[in-house]
């Protein structure tokens, strides 16, 4: 497949053009000769030497990542962007790049992922950013207490490993946990949303100071369940649809811990 028609198909599967106007990554095709030929195709939640040079060793042609490289320009070719982007092109690899469009898609997206591992239902788009959301809301098949929650939470890829728990708990809601949102990664800023859509809990990545005292005020639980960790739904839900259209694919799990 030619690598302009695979960009074109998934730009148009995450809708990326509605997104333009409020995500600071460049989505899209950030590094590559669009009429390069692909045949297998690296997925990461990240952009960095080390995905780069393990897709190079899996004989990629390119790498679809959630942090692309790209964040409202790339004024000077540099250190690390340097470092990057020069092994992109000595090992020949296209990058592709969705982040909140693959944050906040109803089927692909990272929210969604989540959503279906908790067991989320009669879900509505959630997370306003201007014209588009980033995240998902909805009924829990069966209310749930926080620490049910948290042992679902723990169980996703690219949690620490060594911790009994390491999905932080801010538990102010009510006992039995019915109405859920989810933002992935660093999605706190949109507790004031959830409380307004009746939420009993809100998942995310990672949290913020002030989180606490307006989720305790609120009355609302708040999961961190790790950047990471809730990021990884996205870019495995593209490998799936990569492998329905007959291109070779390969998932290259690089934790951070965060």
């Amino acid at each position: 497949m030619k690598l302009s028609e695979y960009v074109d198909r998934l730009d148009d599967r995450l809708d990326t053009a509605a997104y333009a106007d409020v995500d600071a990554s460049a989505n899209g095709l950030q590094v590559g000769p669009e009429e390069a030929e692909i045949e297998r195709v690296a997925f990461a939640v990240d952009a960095a030497r080390a995905t780069i040079e393990t897709a190079a060793d899996a004989d990629a042609d390119a790498l679809v990542v959630h942090h692309g490289l790209s964040w409202g320009g790339i004024e000077r070719v540099t250190g690390r962007v340097h470092d990057r982007i020069a092994a992109l092109v000595e090992h020949d690899i296209a990058l592709y790049v969705s982040h909140l469009p693959l944050d906040g898609h109803r089927e692909l997206g990272n929210a969604a992922g989540v959503a279906d591992a908790v067991g989320l239902a009669d879900r509505d788009p959630f997370g306003e950013m201007g014209p588009v959301t980033v995240g998902t809301i909805g009924e829990a098949a069966e209310p749930r207490s926080a620490a049910a929650i948290r042992e679902t939470l723990d169980g996703f890829e690219g949690q620490p490993e060594g911790e009994s728990s390491p999905t932080r708990v801010l538990d102010f809601g009510p006992d039995e946990i019915e109405r859920v949102a989810v933002v992935t990664g660093s999605g706190v800023d949109w507790l004031d949303e959830a409380v307004a859509a009746g939420a009993d809990a809100l998942i995310t990545g990672e949290g913020k100071q002030q989180v606490y005292h307006d989720a305790r005020e609120a009355g609302v639980t708040v999961f961190l369940a790790g950047h990471y960790a809730t990021e990884t739904f996205g870019v495995r839900a593209l490998q799936s649809l990569t492998d329905d259209w007959g291109v070779e694919t390969t998932y290259l799990s690089h934790p951070t811990g965060l």
